[in-house]
């Protein structure tokens, strides 16, 4: 019961800010004693059900980048496979917090462009680059296996730092891709691990609750105004490596220290939104009364 519920929030999150799923999942079976291994591979089962559902939403609610998704998806199945075939003998501990570095900076500059600026119009719409997608598809695909999660938190903060789609596109096409990156990784894992070093029973509890959340979270990103999932994204991404470069071997900052910087983080996070909304609004008022003066009296 309690793995179905983390599955539905977890989905919940994914489903409507494009990351998420694989972080949560395994943290908690990492927390239940799992092996890395085991855990990622369990995470990955179940996603390959939650995604398929997930990316079915999205394509019922018009969030789907088709080009995106097929120059993504095909170079992500294989960093993952690779990532999910050398797990064993890998470790990410190092790599860590220099990949949540990277991802912290993007974060930022993703907060403060949408919060001060809304959703990019200069590059809006044009295709995004196939010499981009590929290397980001396996680099993603592969920290998604070896990390036990990390597709969306790649793949979602740098298409949406690249200012060509829209957030709730950006959002679906990361979701419906992260199927084939699900798969992919599945089979690495059955191969290294055989069936019987995965936990079935949490692979389907995992699943229900993703597959009950799906369909509500594609319903969400939908209606949420593109300024503010922007804001919401940039915050997440912000919060989620602060705390990874605090917790890290590197820094191993005291608790007082993190907790500070939680709380100044959230400040600033809550702050944004509100300034996304109001600024919104605004946007919205405008245009009203432009239509307005339009129509002839």
């Amino acid at each position: 019961m309690l793995l179905s519920l983390v599955g539905l929030a977890a989905q919940l999150v994914d489903g409507s800010l494009g990351m998420a799923y694989g972080v949560t999942s395994t943290t908690l079976l990492l927390a239940t004693g799992a092996a890395p291994a085991a855990a990622s591979a369990t995470v990955h089962l179940a996603e390959i059900g939650t995604t398929l559902a997930s990316g079915a939403s999205h394509w019922r609610f018009g969030n789907v980048d088709w080009r995106v998704v097929l120059r993504i998806a095909i170079p992500g199945g294989v960093g993952a496979f690779a990532g999910a075939t050398f797990l064993s003998a890998l470790s990410t501990e190092t790599a860590a917090p220099i990949m949540s570095g990277i991802l912290l900076a993007l974060g930022v500059y993703i907060l403060i462009r949408f919060t001060a600026w809304g959703t990019p119009r200069g590059q809006l719409g044009k295709p995004v680059r196939k010499r981009f997608l590929a290397p980001l598809g396996i680099f993603a695909g592969f920290v998604d296996s070896t990390g036990g999660g990390g597709w969306g938190p790649v793949a979602t903060p740098a298409l949406l730092a690249s200012g060509r789609m829209e957030p709730r596109k950006v959002v679906g096409s990361v979701d419906t891709s992260e199927f084939v990156v699900s798969v992919a990784a599945s089979i690495g894992f059955l191969i290294g691990l055989g069936a019987e070093g995965i936990p079935l029973s949490a692979v389907a509890a995992l699943l229900i609750g993703g597959l009950i959340a799906a369909p509500i979270a594609a319903w969400l990103v939908r209606h949420i105004p593109g300024r503010i999932l922007g804001s919401l994204v940039g915050g997440v991404i912000v919060l989620t490596n602060v705390r990874t470069i605090l917790q890290s071997d590197w820094v191993a900052a005291p608790t007082p220290t993190q907790a500070t910087a939680y709380i100044l983080i959230a400040a600033l996070w809550v702050a944004a939104v509100l300034w996304s909304v109001r600024s919104h609004r605004a946007e919205r008022a405008t245009l009203a009364g432009e239509a307005e003066e339009v129509v002839p009296a």
